[in-house]
């Protein structure tokens, strides 16, 4: 085949994928369209834990179901629970510096999460984080307002804090 018959094969290839990539919206793009999109969203909502509420408390295992989509599954996942152990260690500073746990909710918002700033993923819709006073730490609960919307994060990948 001489180079004219090959230039033609490649200028077509070119174009077709100059083309199709031109043709894909942005991530963030199309995270401004779908509300319930929250990847690289973060939160400083954390409600009060009732354990006495009926209220499914998330266990702290992430799990991927696709080997081949896995690390996608994964990604939120470990963002949530990489947050979880840095607000677990910012509440360890707090009781080396202050001598004691937040022993309110009211006190562990503003002495913590607002002091130091704390920032947590979004959840899934259904799902929210829960500050324990009594063991200090902070739980993923469905939420009070009715049935969580789906399976728990850590059942379908997004990890909670572990008991204490």
């Amino acid at each position: 085949m001489n180079a004219r018959g090959l230039a033609i094969p490649i200028v077509i290839g070119s174009l077709s994928l100059a083309l199709a990539s031109g043709c894909q919206e942005s991530l963030s793009e199309q995270g401004k369209k779908d509300p319930n999109f929250n990847v690289n969203k973060k939160t400083n909502d954390i409600k009060p834990f009732d354990p006495q509420a009926k209220q499914e408390i998330s266990d702290n295992h992430a799990q991927a179901t696709d080997p081949v989509l896995a690390p996608l599954q994964l990604a939120k996942p470990t963002i949530t629970k990489i947050d979880l152990l840095n607000l677990q260690h910012t509440l360890d500073i707090y009781n080396a510096t202050e001598g004691h746990y937040p022993q309110s909710h009211e006190e562990f918002m503003t002495k913590v999460v607002k002091a130091y700033d704390v920032r947590l993923a979004v959840l899934p819709p259904g799902w929210q984080y829960a500050y324990d006073v009594e063991n200090h730490t902070v739980r993923i609960v469905s939420a009070q307002e009715g049935p969580a919307k789906g399976a728990p994060p850590g059942a379908n990948g997004a990890a909670a804090p572990a008991n204490k």
